[in-house]
């Protein structure tokens, strides 16, 4: 595993009043909360808005969002294939983290699955083949 984060993922009740807040901040962003999810671009990592019920959802059907099981937050690892989200995951698990979600085929067209660490603290692993990287591993987000 490249070690780098590529997005960190924080659920917020309300996107429009998440972005209006990071956007007087001066985080930029070329999405809108009409797009379901904003994208800010930082120094190589991506700091992304979602809603919260939303990304309790992805994790799994069963998580409730309400933060004593689910923080509203999740770390992402973008990889360059499919195989390599199957080998990190595998990777975690070895080391000691939990499967969350085994990896597969999602609803936005890639392949993805999350564990989390020994401390709970929850890690998507995902490949999208339309996917860009710099030189230095970082996700290109536009």
């Amino acid at each position: 595993m490249e070690p780098r984060v590529s997005i960190i993922t924080l659920g917020v009740e309300s996107l429009e009043v998440a972005f209006k807040f990071y956007s007087t901040l001066g985080f930029e962003s070329s999405k809108n909360p009409e797009d379901g999810i904003i994208f800010f671009k930082t120094g190589g990592v991506c700091l992304a808005l979602y809603p919260n019920q939303a990304l309790a959802d992805d994790v799994s059907p069963h998580l409730s969002p309400n933060r004593s099981q689910f923080s509203g937050v999740t770390l992402a690892h973008n990889t360059r294939s499919k195989a390599e989200v199957d080998e990190i995951l595998a990777m975690a698990e070895r080391a000691g983290g939990t499967i969350v979600k085994p990896a597969q085929d999602v609803f936005w067209g890639g392949y993805s699955g999350y564990f989390s660490d020994p401390d709970g603290h929850l890690w998507e692993i995902a490949y999208g083949d339309c996917w860009e990287f710099n030189d230095d591993g970082s996700l290109v987000i536009d």
